[in-house]
């Protein structure tokens, strides 16, 4: 496939993007798709947050919306997969066009709005794969005409608990009106004070306690992380994502397409990604888990990411620009770091360039 790769996206890139994505689903379904032909290096393995992961590479959330290919996707090499983010109630996001390229940035915008099929779908499919391998996460939210959005995110937990590998609580999108708003001080304390109750409760129910993490947004301020660091610390929470898409344009060449509304992923997000997540890292200290995401496209920036203080990584856009072999050309690049630095595990890498990248400044 990664020779052929050119030839797919240039075909792929003659059509909409949202109807790209969707021919990339169907590829999926029908096993169209590449298997990863790798050896598990054990140096790649990670324990985190209760979670045996094989590698500490993940797909995030918004890809896979509906949970309709988990499987395949984890059969590219993935270490774990998320999916979502799912409301309550079916509901069908903003209007089109919402997708856009930036192919000269290698960057992607976009508006879904939660586009979702709701709970009941996402469960059911989820259900029918039972007992297979694989760590699968549930990315929850909440519905746009939510009396309750906190219910939402309560809802969530309540459906999926039997099933999700791990939650993640998206509060970040910038897509839904008003939701980033969960992230100011007395809000987060609310919501995470319901949504880890709910959990601990269902986790008496069904003998299993599923980890939550919190996934925030890359344009806080330092005062804004500052708050949002010590309600995690008050809490009871067993990780963090940092972070979903940026509302900034800064640095991209693609004019254009950058005047469109929503939230910008890709490349020119990784750095303002990796400084708010050494930053976090700093201010959190080393137990909590930090999955980093935004702007890894290489097996350089995936360790770099891990440098900054990450425990794991995820990814998403760099796949509309590389294709589906990215996970496992990651993954070997990783095992070579191994190499190279005689490491025992990836792991040893974490935060080694904590300092270079929580020093920057927030532009």
């Amino acid at each position: 496939m990664d020779a052929l790769w050119p030839l797919v996206r240039a075909g792929l890139f003659r059509l909409d993007p949202e109807a790209a994505h969707g021919l990339s689903i169907g590829a999926l379904k029908a096993g169209l798709a590449p298997r990863a032909r790798l050896a598990p290096d054990p140096r790649l393995a990670v324990d985190v947050a209760g979670l045996h992961v094989p590698n500490p590479l993940g797909l995030a959330a918004g890809y896979d919306k509906n949970a309709e290919v988990p499987d395949a996707l984890l059969g590219l090499g993935f270490g774990f997969v998320e999916i979502g983010t799912v409301t309550p109630r079916p509901q069908p996001g903003n209007p089109r066009p919402r997708l856009f390229r930036l192919a000269a940035d290698e960057a992607v915008v976009n508006r879904f709005g939660f586009n979702s099929e709701g709970h009941a779908s996402a469960l059911r499919r989820l259900t029918a794969r039972h007992g297979r391998r694989g760590i699968v996460g549930v990315n929850i939210g909440a519905n746009k005409d939510a009396a309750d959005r906190i219910a939402d995110y309560v809802a969530g937990i309540r459906a999926f608990s039997g099933i999700a590998g791990y939650f993640t609580a998206n509060i970040s999108s910038p897509n839904t009106p008003g939701l980033r708003d969960l992230q100011a001080r007395d809000s987060l304390r609310a919501l995470l004070a319901a949504v880890l109750a709910a959990r601990d409760e269902e986790a008496i129910r069904i003998g299993r306690k599923a980890p939550v993490f919190l996934k925030i947004a890359p344009d806080l301020t330092e005062e804004g992380l500052d708050d949002v660091a010590d309600e995690i610390r008050a809490s009871t929470l067993d990780g963090l994502i940092v972070s979903n898409t940026t509302l900034s344009r800064a640095g991209l060449t693609d004019g254009e397409q950058a005047k469109e509304a929503g939230g910008m992923s890709g490349k020119p997000l990784f750095e303002r990604a990796t400084i708010v997540l050494a930053k976090m890292r700093r201010r959190l200290g080393g137990n909590l888990p930090i999955i980093g995401v935004g702007g890894v496209h290489s097996p350089e920036t995936a360790a770099e990411k891990i440098r900054a203080g990450a425990d794991l990584v995820q990814l998403y856009s760099s796949m509309v620009y590389e294709g589906p072999g990215l996970p496992a050309r990651i993954l070997r690049g990783l095992s070579a770091v191994c190499d190279a630095e005689k490491l025992g595990s990836i792991r040893d890498l974490r935060g080694s360039r904590l300092d270079h990248w929580a020093s920057k400044p927030l532009d």
